[in-house]
C-alpha cells in the first residue's frame, strides 16, 4: 500500500492487447496535413500566385498602392522596377513586387 510505488498488474490476467497497424496510428496526422493543407497553404500559394502575376503584368497608366501605403500612378516599368508618380513632379521607383495591388481607374481622382 506505498502512494510511491504502484501495484504491478499480471500481464497473464489481463487480455492480450494487439498493436494498432501503422495506418491506424497514422491517420490522425494525416487528418490533420489535409487539413492544414487546405485552409492554410493551398491559399496562400494562390495568393501569392495571383500577386506574382499582377506584378508582371504592370502596365503604364495603372493606378496602384504600394505595400508602403503609397497612391500613385505608374509612369513606366522596367525589368525590375516601376516608377510611380504620387502627385505632379513627385516620382519614386518602387519595385514591381511592392504593389499591392492595381486600382480601378479614376481612384485617385476621386479621393482627391
Amino acid at each position: 500500500m506505498s502512494f510511491f510505488i504502484s501495484e504491478a498488474l499480471a500481464e497473464g490476467t489481463a487480455a492480450v492487447q494487439q498493436q494498432p497497424n501503422m495506418l491506424e496510428a497514422l491517420f490522425p496526422f494525416i487528418i490533420l496535413f489535409v487539413v492544414f493543407y487546405f485552409l492554410l497553404i493551398r491559399p496562400q500559394q494562390k495568393r501569392a500566385k495571383e500577386h506574382k502575376a499582377m506584378a508582371e503584368g504592370l502596365q503604364k497608366g495603372e493606378e496602384v498602392i504600394t505595400n508602403g501605403g503609397l497612391l500613385g500612378k505608374v509612369t513606366s516599368v522596367d525589368d525590375e522596377y516601376a516608377r510611380v508618380e504620387l502627385s505632379e513632379g513627385v516620382e519614386v521607383m518602387v519595385q514591381r513586387q511592392a504593389v499591392a495591388s492595381v486600382l480601378p481607374k479614376g481612384t485617385i481622382k476621386n479621393i482627391k
